[in-house]
């Protein structure tokens, strides 16, 4: 049936409603986000149960301004005080929702405004609904005070929003004072935006205004989209002793509420009328719901993107620096040289090979004291290159970030700077560097592990064998050109001929290339253990929002389709194919001693 289908996508969309986030403050996450909560609670306490009880009683909620006379109006028209009006401000008593006893089995439950709880009493809890059975009130009707909609008191305005948005029937209450104020037309305003049903009162209107007030009024509601609204004028009077007006000021009042509770057809139209503008209000705040979440989800994955290429460059500079013969200057170069002397020994290298590997031999043996300053110098050097990447693009991502408002947002409500390493990194990079050290070692041995290499390595020894190697894969990229060739390249020419007497000519580029990529990979692995401490310290608490945009937009288009028909459906019943008689009454009522 259509109602089901209806139901179902109803539900789906509550459901997806409760797991939109919006946390960055985007130009529409707050709109969006007020929407969502009065999306909410428009379907728990209105759509939702309205539309699996379409026969029940018709609710009308009096609501207006401060001191506009709602309680007043209310008792009057039930002729008993059931509701005490408010002496002091803001009024913090609970509404109260007046039924005939006939109805009470629709209202003392929570079939409607789930949120709040049932009383039989009066009470000063503004999250109760005291329920007052009154044979005083058609059946087939039930009506309710609701608090100020411009109460000082932020609970209680919210309040008089979620009742009025409860409601199949706006009785909306004013004065002649007051009627042209900003706050009661705003509500009207969302009134019109969703085709509620709409009575307006306007109260306290000097005899003399009878006639030029209500028109006025009239007009202004044309004006606003409101002009087949009923509106009634209720005459300057004085209340008798339990503060009740004449019964002829609000006779109209009462008797056209009792012609649309008597008439189950009027009754019903009212009802879908509501039901159906409030549906269509709900169908169009979906697509921009979408673009929100798509907008929070596309300004957190700039963010990712941005800290991710900022590190990406930062691995392939580091790994660059690493290669090009960067790393073969300073501190690096002084103590290989102090290993491999100056003079003497690259003189030697001209010799032919069979003398060479003997002057190698003979010279690196006894000196691994300077084989490991060799190596203490590489780890330095590495340390600072690695580090000074990391700097720069922590201060790189900073700079990302801070271009955005959500970039902004981030770093202030997680208080990470950013723009600075962490602590530990050092550590983390000296541990790095160290494991590479042993990897090149072991790319020695094994490389060494054959009967015709062994005595080389034996006799030119592992340390020395792979600082080699580690020169050698400084300045693999062969990066190093021009005036430096005869100081970084000469380091790295050395260490070549070095590792060639041990292994042979044709291993020199496969050992390098090895040692290269298990540096490359230790880089890497630096960098990409940063980038997911920053992204568990800051972007992974602002998680992708759960919503699928194109499936809520999906959602929308079927429960348009499904709104229509069930609308269909129901003006096809036998109830709803005569005129309304509720737009035959006269639009301006008023009443008065001779009503």
């Amino acid at each position: 049936m259509a109602t089901d289908a209806l139901s179902t996508l109803l539900a789906d969309l509550r459901s997806a409603l409760t797991q939109v986030r919006l946390a960055l403050p985007l130009a529409d996450a707050e709109p969006t986000l007020r929407w969502v909560g009065q999306a909410t609670s428009q379907l728990d306490d209105y759509i939702v149960p309205r539309l699996r009880s379409i026969e029940a009683p018709l609710l009308a909620v009096v609501g207006g301004s401060t001191g506009a006379g709602k309680s007043t109006l209310v008792n009057s028209l039930v002729e008993k005080v059931v509701t005490v009006p408010g002496v002091i401000r803001p009024t913090t008593k609970a509404p109260v929702l007046i039924h005939h006893p006939s109805d009470a089995s629709w209202f003392t439950t929570d079939r409607i405004l789930p949120g709040l709880a049932r009383s039989l009493v009066a009470t000063d809890n503004p999250r109760s609904l005291q329920t007052v059975a009154s044979a005083a009130v058609p059946e087939g009707l039930a009506i309710i005070d609701a608090p100020d909609i411009d109460s000082v008191d932020v609970d209680n305005r919210t309040l008089a929003g979620q009742l009025l948005s409860a409601a199949d029937l706006w009785l909306f209450v004013t004065s002649a004072a007051r009627y042209a104020d900003a706050v009661p037309w705003s509500y009207l305003a969302q009134a019109a935006a969703r085709s509620a049903a709409v009575a307006v009162v306007v109260d306290r209107v000097p005899p003399a205004a009878m006639s030029a007030v209500p028109e006025h009024l009239a007009q202004m509601m044309t004006d606003r989209g409101l002009g087949d609204s009923a509106l009634f004028a209720v005459p300057e009077t004085v209340t008798d002793s339990q503060g009740l007006l004449p019964v002829a000021a609000v006779r109209p009042i009462r008797e056209w509420l009792a012609y649309l509770a008597s008439n189950q057809i009027t009754r019903a139209r009212v009802v879908m009328r509501t039901l159906d503008g409030a549906m269509v209000a709900l169908d169009g705040g979906i697509a921009p719901l979408a673009q929100a979440i798509t907008a929070q989800n596309l300004a957190l994955a700039q963010l990712r993107a941005d800290a991710g290429a900022v590190y990406g460059e930062a691995k392939r500079t580091a790994r660059s620096q690493s290669s090009d013969g960067t790393l073969l200057r300073g501190e690096v170069m002084t103590r290989w040289q102090d290993l491999v002397g100056t003079g003497e020994f690259m003189k030697s290298l001209e010799s032919r090979v069979g003398r060479l590997r003997d002057r190698v031999t003979q010279f690196f043996t006894g000196q691994p004291e300077k084989a490991a300053d060799v190596q203490v110098a590489v780890k330095s050097g590495l340390e600072t290159l690695i580090i000074d990447a990391a700097q720069t693009a922590a201060s790189r991502v900073e700079t990302a970030w801070s271009s955005s408002p959500a970039g902004r947002f981030v770093i202030a409500r997680t208080g990470v700077d950013v723009g600075v390493i962490a602590p530990d990194l050092t550590t983390r990079v000296e541990s790095a560097i160290r494991h590479w050290q042993d990897d090149v070692l072991s790319i020695v041995n094994q490389e060494g592990s054959g009967k015709r290499t062994q005595a080389r390595l034996a006799a030119l020894g592992v340390n020395a064998a792979g600082v080699a190697l580690m020169m050698v894969a400084f300045a693999y990229t062969a990066g190093v050109t021009g005036a430096e060739i005869g100081i970084a390249g000469g380091t790295a020419i050395v260490a070549q001929k070095v590792l060639e007497l041990i292994f042979g000519d044709e291993a020199i580029r496969r050992l390098a290339s090895a040692a290269g990529e298990q540096l490359g990979a230790r880089i890497d692995a630096v960098f990409d253990e940063q980038l997911s401490n920053l992204m568990s310290a800051t972007l992974n608490r602002f998680p992708a929002e759960s919503v699928d945009p194109v499936r809520l937009t999906n959602l929308g288009t079927l429960l348009g389709q499904a709104r229509e028909a069930q609308m269909r459906r129901l003006e096809g019943l036998a109830i709803v194919q005569t005129q309304d008689a509720a737009n035959s009454m006269p639009s301006v009522m008023t009443g008065g001693d001779d009503a």
